[in-house]
Order: structure tokens, then C-alpha cells, then sequence
């Protein structure tokens, strides 16, 4: 498991096993972060795409979830970025219940 290691990590069997333990660690750390920077993304794409439209990120989820609309982050990034018009209507939706 340390073939590509370079030094005494790939040659000193301690060492090769201690940095094994913590590559693994770190991969396992790396796939939860990575969940995380997906959805910062996508809020990222979200807040651009609303505020073209003249709302807010927060404001275009508070509107969503007052008309009961469950739509992921993933999707409605997709959304916005494949089909702005259809966006367009969402936030629609999502203005009209504000008030």
C-alpha cells in the first residue's frame, strides 16, 4: 500500500505502516469534506443565479419552503445553470410566497 510513497515512507516498514494509517485516516477525512464542498457549491451557484433574479439566496429557500416545494440544492443548481428559465419560474414561486 506505500508503493509510490518516496523516502523512508516507502522504504522503513514503521514508517510505510504509520503513513499508511494516516493516508487512510486522511481519505476518510476527504470523503466526508468533499460532501461538504459539493454543497457550498452549489449555494455558491445558487446566490448568483437568485440574485439575477432579483432575490436572495435565503430568501429564495425561505419562499420554496413556504409553498412547500422540496427541491434539493444539487437540483436546483442544475437547474439554474442548464435551464434559466425555468429557474426564472421557481423564483417566481419562491417571491410570491413571501408576502
Amino acid at each position: 500500500m506505500a508503493k509510490g510513497y518516496f523516502g523512508s515512507k516507502s522504504r522503513a516498514y514503521t514508517i510505510a505502516a504509520q503513513q499508511i494509517l494516516k493516508s487512510l485516516a486522511y481519505s476518510y477525512i476527504g470523503r466526508k469534506n468533499k460532501k461538504r464542498d459539493f454543497r457550498s457549491l452549489w449555494i455558491i451557484r445558487l446566490n448568483a443565479a437568485a440574485r439575477l433574479n432579483g432575490i436572495s439566496y435565503s430568501k429564495l429557500i425561505c419562499g420554496l419552503n413556504k409553498a412547500n416545494i422540496k427541491i434539493n440544492r444539487k437540483s436546483l443548481s442544475e437547474l439554474a445553470i442548464k435551464d434559466p428559465a425555468a429557474f426564472t419560474e421557481v423564483v417566481s414561486i419562491a417571491k410570491s410566497n413571501l408576502a
